[in-house]
């Protein structure tokens, strides 16, 4: 990191929406590569108009690793310039741990996740944050998942959206989760953010062999999740951060080994993935009796929070989830869209 200070989300958002004057331009984007398939732009415009806040604007700009520190620059330069304001960006793949070396301060979330997935610029500098913790801890909520009733939790996937969702369910209650990695000699960065949010993974392979051998299919293990114990019993909620169709050949083997009903009612799937859908994973999770929530619910509130942050102004929710499913629904029925996921895009 080129800097050490850290701020609150409150104090980010309120910096990025009080710079501007009422005439003055306010820009804001997401940025990945690719991201023209992007449904942000549809839910942040839906944000402001709610809000009353003509002046701004959202777009989709597609940026890789190699570009971004220009493109912060040209962001930084136009502040200056004081023609237009840029009040954020938000980050999807594959920049949310690219841009950390970039940003002079982020919040002890972003820090302790390893992962950013907003950028705002206000009167206290360059700040980065994530709020994708946020929307997999509200789009889990929408199944009836609280804080306290997850005993036992699995993530497939290892890359940036995983940590995020091994600081959600550590924030629901669950410290031990068990990782299901399609490649486990890259999981340094979760490993490593798994020993600054105080949690305890149990790293496997995401295999039909890795899925059968970790859980007790007998359901007579004692504590779900247990890190290191072989035959746990099934867990209560399962994030899959994997791209679109990368668990297709494994739904039935992930089902048969994760969607048993517990005490507190039906296993939940929470799928990231929001086009296409519904996925392999969720159609066969659901046709077992399993609860599914799919990646819409989580794109929608992280972008609610990333809203608040950059006009310091409560995201309103129902405007911009009216937008989003509307958009889909019309994508849904001309060509079909690339394969999105609900992290930050």
């Amino acid at each position: 990191m080129t800097g050490g200070g850290a701020a609150t989300g409150a104090t980010a958002g309120a910096a990025a929406g009080a710079g501007a004057g009422p005439d003055l331009p306010v820009r804001a984007a997401v940025l990945g590569h690719p991201v023209a398939h992007s449904l942000s732009p549809v839910l942040h415009r839906a944000a402001y108009a709610a809000l009353g806040l003509p002046s701004w604007t959202y777009r989709a700009i597609d940026v890789d690793e190699a570009e971004l520190p220009a493109f912060l620059d040209r962001v930084h330069a136009d502040n200056e310039a004081g023609a237009v304001r840029w009040a954020g960006l938000s980050l999807t793949m594959p920049l949310k741990r690219a841009v950390r070396p970039l940003l002079p301060a982020e919040s002890a979330l972003a820090a302790a996740v390893g992962a950013v997935n907003t950028v705002t610029f206000g009167p206290h500098g360059t700040i980065g944050d994530n709020t994708d913790v946020a929307g997999i801890v509200a789009a889990l909520a929408e199944a009836g998942v609280v804080a306290g009733q997850v005993p036992g939790a699995a993530i497939l996937g290892g890359g940036a959206t995983a940590t995020s969702a091994l600081a959600a369910l550590h924030r629901l209650g669950c410290a031990t989760p068990t990782v299901h990695a399609r490649r486990i000699a890259t999981t340094a960065e979760l490993r490593a953010a798994a020993g600054r949010l105080g949690a305890a993974p149990r790293i496997l392979g995401f295999g039909e062999a890795d899925l059968a051998g970790a859980y007790d299919l007998t359901g007579t293990a004692g504590t779900a999740g247990t890190a290191g114990t072989a035959g746990a019993a099934g867990p209560r909620v399962v994030v899959s951060t994997l791209p679109p169709a990368a668990a297709d050949t494994l739904a039935e083997a992930v089902t048969t080994a994760l969607c048993r009903p517990g005490p507190d009612g039906p296993a939940v799937l929470l799928d990231v993935v929001y086009a296409p859908w519904p996925t392999a994973l969720a159609r066969r999770w659901a046709a077992a009796g399993g609860v599914v929530v799919g990646g819409f619910a989580m794109l929608v509130h992280q972008a609610v929070a990333q809203v608040q942050l950059m006009t310091g102004q409560p995201g309103p929710l129902a405007a911009m989830r009216a937008a989003g499913e509307a958009e889909l629904a019309r994508r849904s029925e001309t060509v079909t869209s690339p394969s999105t996921r609900g992290s930050g895009g």
